[in-house]
């Protein structure tokens, strides 16, 4: 574990991933820009739960905000890890 912007972190500082800018599209996709300078599509609909719900509203998916690197929705309420996120995704040109 190590400190990381004020948090606890877990895993090896080198491979963590951060998310730089995130762009809703239609139908529950996100254009991702990491902070390795990859951008990525990830097909939020693959996000699953009862978290996840209100994000079936297409005001709330289309308003995200990055909170330190990470994709947040209704002011932190809801939120996807960028480990996940990038692994879940595929390259975008």
């Amino acid at each position: 574990m190590y400190y990381c912007d004020g948090f606890v972190c877990g895993g090896e500082p080198e491979k963590m991933v951060k998310i730089v800018r995130v762009k809703a599209l239609p139908d529950e996709m996100m254009i991702l820009t990491f902070n390795n300078g990859e951008d990525r599509l990830f097909d939020a609909t693959i996000l699953d739960g009862p978290i996840y719900a209100d994000l079936k509203n297409k005001e709330v998916f289309m308003s995200p905000v990055l909170d330190h690197g990470v994709v947040t929705w209704k002011d932190g309420e809801i939120d996807c890890a960028p480990e996940y996120m990038y692994k879940h995704s595929f390259e975008y040109a």
